[in-house]
C-alpha cells in the first residue's frame, strides 16, 4: 500500500499504514511496527519500502499497560 508520509524505525501503525498514538492503542486492533526501511532508486525516483511486522495482543497489551 502506498503512503504519503515517512515511518520511523519500532514506530507502531494500523492497517492503513497512519501511525498510532500511544493513547489510542488497544489489544484488539491490528498493528505493525516497522521492523525495517529500505530505499530503491531508480532513473526519476526513489523508492522506499517499509517492511512491517504484526503485532500481537499480548504485546498490545503490554504497552497498553505500561502506559500508566
Amino acid at each position: 500500500q502506498e503512503i504519503d508520509h515517512s515511518l520511523t524505525i519500532n514506530q507502531l501503525v494500523d492497517i492503513n499504514g497512519l501511525p498510532l498514538p500511544a493513547a489510542s492503542i488497544q489489544p484488539r486492533m491490528i498493528a505493525y511496527r516497522v521492523g525495517k526501511i529500505s530505499t530503491q532508486s531508480l532513473r526519476n525516483e526513489e523508492i522506499t519500502n517499509y517492511h512491517l511486522e504484526l503485532v500481537w495482543r499480548e504485546e498490545l497489551e503490554e504497552i497498553k499497560r505500561s502506559e500508566y
